[in-house]
């Protein structure tokens, strides 16, 4: 969903193939119905099957992909409503995927969620208000007390921490040598 927005030119296009996925997601709940020959969609299927997740859930996460879609530059309100509507059940899912759900997950999700925004954003405005956020909502969130099976939504969470930290006016560098010290102590400490 994400790349539909990214390369979207024309809103209407986007919002219709983001409706396609919101609806393919949904069937998949309706087992009459065979799944569309689409290699990530039948791995979803496959995924989805005696997980006790539905489809319907995953269909939702589209919801905060449209709010970035609807404005020219996303403002506050749909930085905000992004990350409330894609990472915060992006990460409460998968939790259940994993087997544990502990209380502050969706907020981790929704840090999380911001902090990548505020990378791929191109209004710097918008990128610094994502990346407050992230530092927000990720604020007083322990990793450390999680269940072991939830250490990559941990470690997901940890490296947000580090990129909603940079300057609005600096981006992240994927390998840069302290992003895999900071991986590397999680790994070795937890934290």
């Amino acid at each position: 969903m994400g790349a539909i927005v990214a390369s979207t030119r024309d809103h209407a296009v986007g919002a219709m193939r983001l409706l396609w996925w919101r609806d393919a997601l949904d069937k998949l709940d309706d087992p009459e119905l065979a799944v569309p020959p689409e290699p990530l969609l039948t791995a979803i299927a496959a995924t989805l099957r005696g997980s006790g997740l539905t489809g319907h859930a995953l269909a939702g996460l589209e919801a905060g992909w449209v709010a970035l879609l609807e404005a020219e530059t996303p403002g506050p309100q749909e930085i905000a409503g992004h990350a409330e509507e894609r990472g915060g059940p992006l990460f409460a899912l998968s939790g259940a995927l994993l087997g544990a759900v502990p209380p502050d997950l969706g907020r981790a999700g929704e840090g999380w969620s911001l902090a990548d925004l505020g990378h791929r954003l191109s209004d710097i405005d918008a990128r610094r208000f994502a990346r407050q956020e992230a530092r927000r909502r990720l604020s007083g969130i322990d990793v450390g007390h999680w269940p072991k099976p939830l250490r990559p939504l941990g470690l997901l969470t940890v490296m947000a921490r580090v990129d909603a930290a940079l300057p609005a006016d600096r981006q992240r560098q994927q390998g840069a040598p302290k992003r895999l010290f900071r991986a590397l102590a999680y790994r070795l400490i937890g934290r």
